[in-house]
């Protein structure tokens, strides 16, 4: 719908409906109809004061699919290969084995089939060589970046943590505070920068060193991996809005 809705020039916006849910509650509006949802819908969006989405261009929507595609392959590939365990018929792992072995060959093929889509397109290969740049950064992850998180490098840190969905929420009350956390945001960029994160930590001296620190002041291992994670967005965000590679830029003072 928003597709068509964008191709015809009509204003839309992609909202969570849980958020709508919930002003419905608030406004004591428990009963749900057509009718009730469409007034409640447009009385949040003028208070929300929502702005318009702009409708990613094709090229941009074939990309993110290819990137999507890619880990449905992945996300099938690794439950075939856990059924593996523990299976003991022959027939069973003659063709769990040739389902993975078919898996892979599609994942290649994939593989090619977007980095031919990222090279043959200067606004995609331009922030790829600069999101690659950074030690422990891959092209998967570069990938996902470019096709599911245009705003990298157009927003504040605070701004882009909060889409992604690492930015520390607050829950304080008077005197109490409570724990802060993350919450929302767009589940498949913060899987692939998670993956990033642990690699970067092995292979990226600075995000190596953030995770010691934290680790040594006694913060769990996932609040200091999330931060490292915030870390890393925070430099690719500073580093794609200045038009920078990693050795040009000063990742410590990226803000």
């Amino acid at each position: 719908m928003a597709l068509e809705l964008g191709e015809h020039g009509v204003p839309y916006r992609i909202v969570n409906p849980r958020q709508v849910r919930d002003f419905a509650r608030a406004m004591g509006r428990l009963a749900k109809t057509d009718r009730i949802d469409s007034v409640l819908l447009a009385r949040w969006a003028e208070s929300a004061k929502l702005e318009p989405k702009p409708l990613p261009d094709a090229a941009r929507r074939e990309l993110r699919a290819l990137v999507m595609r890619r880990l449905q392959l992945i996300e099938a590939k690794v439950a075939e290969e856990n059924r593996l365990s523990g299976e003991t018929s022959r027939r069973v792992l003659k063709s769990l084995n040739a389902s993975i072995a078919w898996l892979e060959r599609q994942i290649t093929q994939l593989d090619e089939e977007l980095d031919r889509t990222i090279k043959s397109n200067p606004a995609f290969a331009e922030p790829d060589a600069v999101i690659q740049s950074v030690p422990g950064v891959g092209p998967n992850t570069a990938n996902m970046l470019i096709a599911c998180l245009p705003e990298l490098g157009k927003l504040t840190r605070q701004k882009i943590s909060a889409l992604v969905g690492i930015a520390p929420l607050n829950d304080d009350s008077g005197k109490h505070q409570g724990k802060r956390f993350c919450w929302g945001g767009r589940e498949e960029v913060r899987s692939a920068l998670y993956m990033t994160a642990l690699a970067a930590m092995r292979h990226n001296p600075l995000i190596r060193d953030l995770y010691a620190r934290l680790r040594a002041k006694g913060k769990a291992a996932k609040v200091a991996l999330v931060a490292c994670m915030r870390k890393l967005l925070t430099i690719l965000n500073a580093m794609l809005r200045d038009k920078t590679d990693w050795r040009q830029t000063s990742p410590a003072a990226a803000v």
